[in-house]
C-alpha cells in the first residue's frame, strides 16, 4: 500500500486544538478543502436511523452553515427524508483525504425556512428543479425509461415558466451539540478535539480526546 503524502506544510503547522470557536475552525478547514479536493469539498456522510433503530449512512452536500447549524436538502419522502423527521436526529461526517482531516458533528435536525428553501431551489439548474418533480426517491423504480418519462412529463408541464419548489423537497439543519475535530497525526497519535453543549442557549466546552 502506498502511504498518502504529506499535506501542505501551511496546513499542519499551528495548534488547531488551542480553538476555542468551533464554527471558525470549521470554516478554515472547509476553505482549506475547496483549494485541495478535487471534487466537492462540501461532500458529507450523512447517518439517521429507521424506525428498527438500523442505522443508514449516504453522502450528501453541504449547502450551507452558519452558528445556527448545518444545511443540506433532501426529498422528504426519500427513506432519508423520513428518518430524519421521524428521528429529530442525525449525524454528519466530513473527511478530506487531501488533508488528513475529518469533522463529526452531531445534533437535532428541524426543516428550514420555506423562504430560505425557496432561494435555493431557484439557484438549482432547471434540470434538477425539474428532477426534484420527476424522481420519487427510495422508491422502486421498474426501469431507467419511466424515469426519463416522469422528466419529460414535467418538462412538458412546466414548459418555459417558473417552476415551484415541491411540498416535499426542502432543507434540513442540523443543530449541533458535538461537533469533533480530527487530524492524522504519524503513528496513529491523531489530534482530536471535540466540543459540546447541552443546548444551543449554552456555551460551548471543549476536551480533547485520546486516538
Amino acid at each position: 500500500m502506498t502511504d498518502l503524502k504529506d499535506p501542505p506544510e501551511e496546513l499542519t503547522k499551528g495548534d488547531f486544538t488551542e480553538v476555542v470557536k468551533p464554527f471558525e475552525l470549521f470554516a478554515e478547514w472547509l476553505e482549506d478543502a475547496k483549494a485541495s479536493e478535487p471534487n466537492d469539498p462540501n461532500a458529507l456522510s450523512l447517518a439517521t436511523v429507521d424506525e428498527t433503530g438500523l442505522p443508514n449512512v449516504r453522502m450528501v452536500l453541504l449547502k450551507g452553515f452558519d452558528e445556527a447549524g448545518f444545511v443540506f436538502y433532501t426529498n422528504f419522502e426519500s427513506a432519508k427524508g423520513r428518518e430524519l423527521l421521524s428521528a429529530g436526529k442525525a449525524a454528519m461526517c466530513f473527511h478530506w483525504k487531501s488533508l488528513r482531516r475529518q469533522v463529526r458533528i452531531r445534533g437535532d435536525v428541524v426543516e428550514v425556512g420555506k423562504e430560505e428553501a425557496d432561494e435555493y431551489y431557484r439557484s438549482r439548474p432547471r434540470g434538477s428543479r425539474i428532477g426534484a418533480w420527476a424522481s420519487k426517491q427510495s422508491r422502486p423504480l421498474e426501469s431507467r425509461f419511466a424515469l426519463e418519462k416522469e422528466v419529460a412529463r414535467f418538462t412538458a408541464k412546466f414548459g418555459i415558466g417558473d417552476i415551484p419548489r415541491p411540498d416535499h423537497w426542502s432543507g434540513m439543519r442540523l443543530v449541533p451539540t458535538e461537533i469533533e475535530f480530527w487530524h492524522d497525526r504519524p503513528f496513529r497519535l491523531h489530534d482530536r478535539v471535540k466540543f459540546t453543549r447541552s443546548s444551543t442557549d449554552q456555551p460551548w466546552t471543549k476536551e480533547r480526546l485520546y486516538p
